[in-house]
């Protein structure tokens, strides 16, 4: 019996296995969807739309920097525990994930899964995660990927913690050396420690301002001291709140953690480093992924998993 699109399609929908996997399914099994559904079962690829309500909040961060260092990415694809997140294999296949994300043109993750995969026989990245799914046993999600491309300068990059947190600083430059590139490394890992929400206070929103204000202006309403406070008084109670919050969200204006004073900024520390160097140096931005952020996780006991994973 020949094999038609049809078919095919057919049998990836029942199963959730990779297009190539079905196609060979239905070819060893003259065409039998019966037969190819059991020899997709027995192979262990009939399994990826079974897990796939199942909560994928682990999984690693991982980086990839071009050779010449001017473009690099950072993604993050999630399984369900800790201990598939560290197999070698998965990291594997993240690296390959990577790989292609460094250089792809989609615009987002949903383009980005319609993409050719190059590295096997699964037709789209799509594919070779039904794959994967069914491959290692575990849901899986190639959550986001972002790209940052420097020409006039390079990125830096940081991973802490085996993948947990991976940081990429956009670095304008005009020299590249030893110096520069510590110093951008040490700001990476200024990101992955403090988290700032922003580069510096001119990306702040003014609508981001007027909301704080009104939240600090209820808080002193809500005190019965602050409260029977002048206006005017209230007014610079707020403007020297919002500064320090601003010093908080604000990398450049973030008091440097390495600081011997514990009081220079990395704004400062940046500054100290192109001036020790002859160098015009700007930190234009930074990627923070941690991996589950803003992800419901399940709690796991070990034990049990590492018997799971056993069988």
């Amino acid at each position: 019996m020949a094999v038609t699109a049809k078919l095919v399609k057919e049998l990836r929908e029942m199963t959730g296995a990779g297009m190539m996997d079905c196609k060979k399914a239905l070819t060893a099994t003259d065409g039998d969807m019966d037969k190819a559904v059991e020899f997709l079962r027995e192979k262990g690829l009939a399994t990826a739309q079974k897990k796939a309500g199942r909560i994928a909040a682990e999984g690693i961060v991982m980086l990839k920097v071009s050779e010449d260092g001017k473009k690099a990415v950072a993604v993050e694809v999630n399984a369900e525990t800790d201990f598939v997140a560290k197999n070698e294999k998965f990291q594997g296949y993240v690296a390959q994930v990577a790989e292609l994300a460094l250089n792809t043109k989609a615009a987002d993750i949903d383009a980005f899964m319609e993409e050719e995969w190059t590295f096997s026989e699964s037709a789209t990245v799509k594919e070779e995660l039904a794959h994967q799914i069914a491959t290692i046993g575990e849901n899986m999600n190639i959550r986001r990927f972002t790209q940052v491309t420097e020409e006039n300068g390079f990125v830096a990059s940081y991973t802490h913690m085996g993948g947990k947190i991976g940081v990429l600083v956009d670095v304008e430059t005009d020299v590249v050396n030893d110096a520069v590139k510590e110093m951008a490394k040490n700001v990476a890992m200024q990101v992955a420690a403090l988290k700032p929400l922003y580069t510096n206070d001119s990306e702040v929103s003014a609508e981001y301002i007027a909301h704080e204000k009104e939240i600090l202006l209820a808080q002193i309403m809500n005190d019965p001291k602050e409260s029977q406070k002048p206006e005017k008084v209230i007014q610079g109670m707020i403007a020297g709140r919002i500064n320090k919050e601003l010093k908080e969200i604000c990398l450049l204006d973030q008091v440097y953690v390495k600081a011997e004073d514990g009081k220079q900024s990395v704004g400062k520390y940046v500054q100290e480093v192109a001036k020790a160097n002859n160098a015009n140096i700007t930190i234009k931005g930074f990627v923070r992924f941690e991996t589950g952020e803003g992800l419901e996780k399940k709690e796991e006991n070990f034990a049990k998993e590492v018997a799971k994973q056993m069988k």
